[in-house]
């Protein structure tokens, strides 16, 4: 199993909304024949509709706009969770809820899904960023992510040094 299906991969709207969508049950998604699930992304709250049962919500990065879901209503898992632990994540989700208002930076994590054939993130968690250089920070993290991932990738697999290799592949000049 690939390790970074597990973990919340930064990505900006263009790589996202650009995911490969493998038919299967659950879908999969592939981001450069590398399979995701799990995905983070910071930006502006550009659009909000809230119903009953979820709050659809846009967020913009400046290279897209991602739609991304909050459900409301926990009690359709009820049979999943304890009573208490099933309280405690509707609380949370109504937090987060009021949390999102337009016009504020927000960072989403949550499960890649698809709904109609669109991908969107089902949110897990939500902060509101108050610092609005965490935006370009994003911006870096997830093209420097992408550069190492893209690189690594093309060198072949004896190329790549390994801690056990007994070659040191950095060399420092401290003399200058």
């Amino acid at each position: 199993m690939d390790p970074i299906l597990s973990v919340h991969v930064k990505l900006l709207a263009v790589d996202l909304l650009s995911l490969s969508i493998q038919p299967s049950d659950p879908p999969t998604f592939t981001h450069n024949t590398r399979p995701v699930s799990r995905a983070e992304t910071l930006g502006v709250v550009v659009s909000r509709e809230r119903k009953d049962k979820f709050l659809k919500f846009l967020v913009d990065d400046g290279t897209g706009c991602i739609p991304c879901i909050l459900w409301l209503n926990h009690h359709m898992f009820a049979s999943r969770f304890h009573p208490i632990d099933l309280e405690l994540k509707m609380q949370m989700a109504l937090e987060h809820a009021e949390k999102i208002q337009l016009g504020i930076l927000v960072s989403v994590r949550g499960r890649i899904t698809a709904y109609r054939g669109i991908i969107q993130i089902t949110v897990a968690d939500v902060v509101v960023e108050r610092d609005p250089n965490m935006e370009l920070f994003h911006w870096m993290d997830s093209i420097r992510l992408s550069r190492q991932y893209n690189d690594a990738n093309k060198l072949p697999p004896q190329s790549i040094p390994t801690l056990d290799s007994g070659k040191n592949p950095v060399q420092f000049d401290l003399k200058k």
